[in-house]
């Protein structure tokens, strides 16, 4: 059976990694070429092709101009005149970037080009205050997740645009605040499980420092550095160009001008991410290509009884999208619920939500974009423990997300 061998490599994988302690991606590239040649008859430039090559520019492009910018001081600068905002309370900091997220995306901005903009600069507020990585990373992503289904959001204009294909219409206002109901309540329990507590005693940020660091001046490398980012900022949000792309270009004109802050800078790519994270997609990308996704789905839209099919189609976006992309989790499983929300006895509404929570709850994942940036931003010292943060996190939302949406909104 193609998916139970499927499933097995997957295993395989994470078995073989963690036992040797070596990179992740690196045996999942290994498992793609391997099976994809030998037992689904693919080639391997097809199955190189799946290398989530836009992924790879975005992560190059952030974490080197990020890394710039932390060298010549601007983003110690940006921090250290941001958090006025909050008055120094360093537990309405991960709430501010949260919120912000929401904004962002649902004003109609990319998940991908929110998750970019916000997740470094976030994960430096973290590291300046002592604020879990982990925490502000996840909070970064469900912000996103929160105003990923406004009516003039990117998730809910596919969401919606496939509904109309299958002549089914659900009630936008109620799909969003629902949504942004789910994710708030999974950032509430994000942050009282990630040290939100111990934020709430300490009171301002600032009074609990050793020193407080200097603002200093603003530079010319500084300025250019702002200027470049805002430019970057306008780029991906105003004029949806890629982001990856954007901040590449910057860091090279920042590189031409100031070599020494390059070098540094350099050493802040994220390579061992890049590996990680392509390696896996690669493989998923293998067994979708192959076909063994679309014959799960459709293996589990043919079970009888609706109450169940929907519990495992829920189940089937959440293990699928921790790995791929949450819009082709909606393009493929919304049709195949047709005959569910066309005649059967679930109501569209309560199955569109619950399905848009399943798909998207599972972004913090460190194998998707947004949980990809939260590990390559984070200190070095601290990376090790936010991947595994983030894997756990991201590997309990696949059971925790689907099965307590399917009870508030399908069954109940």
């Amino acid at each position: 059976m193609p998916e139970l061998v499927a499933v097995s490599g997957l295993v395989l994988i994470f078995a073989i990694a963690m036992w040797r302690n070596i990179n992740m991606g690196a045996v999942a590239l290994v498992a793609a070429f391997v099976l994809g040649t030998t037992y689904f008859g693919q080639k391997s430039g097809d199955i190189a092709d799946g290398f989530p090559g836009g992924l790879l520019i975005t992560l190059l492009g952030v974490t080197f101009l990020f890394g710039i910018a932390r060298a010549n001081g601007t983003v110690d600068q940006i921090v250290s005149g941001a958090v006025g905002a909050v008055r120094g309370r360093a537990a309405l900091i991960p709430w501010v970037f949260f919120l912000l997220a929401a904004i962002i995306t649902g004003s109609g901005a990319l998940s991908a080009a929110t998750n970019a903009i916000l997740v470094p600069v976030g994960l430096a507020f973290a590291q300046r205050y002592r604020i879990s990585p982990l925490l502000m990373g996840l909070s970064i992503i469900n912000g996103t997740n929160a105003g990923g289904f406004s009516p003039i959001a990117v998730y809910y204009s596919i969401v919606n645009g496939v509904l109309d294909s299958i002549n089914v219409t659900v009630n936008a206002g109620q799909l969003f605040l629902w949504t942004f109901v789910a994710n708030v309540v999974i950032n509430a329990a994000a942050f009282m499980i990630l040290g939100g507590p111990g934020l709430l005693r300490r009171g301002r940020a600032d009074d609990d420092l050793d020193t407080e660091t200097e603002k200093g001046s603003w530079t010319a490398p500084k300025i250019i550095t702002i200027v470049l980012m805002v430019g970057v900022l306008v780029g991906g949000l105003g004029f949806k160009l890629d982001v990856g792309f954007l901040a590449l270009a910057a860091a090279v004109i920042l590189s031409v001008l100031y070599p020494r802050d390059s070098k540094e800078g350099l050493s802040h790519i994220g390579w061992n991410v890049i590996l990680l994270i392509g390696g896996i997609v690669t493989y998923i990308s293998m067994l979708e290509n192959a076909g063994v996704i679309d014959s799960l789905a459709n293996r589990v839209a043919d079970i009888g009884t609706p109450l169940v099919a929907a519990l495992l189609m829920f189940l089937v976006a959440g293990v699928v999208s921790a790995f791929a992309s949450t819009n082709a989790m909606f393009v493929v499983l919304v049709p195949l619920a047709a005959p569910l929300l066309t005649s059967g006895p679930l109501a569209p509404l309560g199955f569109v939500i619950a399905l848009c929570i399943a798909a998207s709850a599972v972004d913090s994942s460190p194998f998707s974009t947004g949980g990809a940036l939260v590990v390559a931003n984070t200190e070095e010292k601290l990376r090790d423990k936010t991947f595994k943060g983030m894997m756990t996190w991201g590997m309990s939302m696949i059971a925790v997300a689907p099965v307590l949406s399917w009870l508030v909104y399908v069954v109940l």
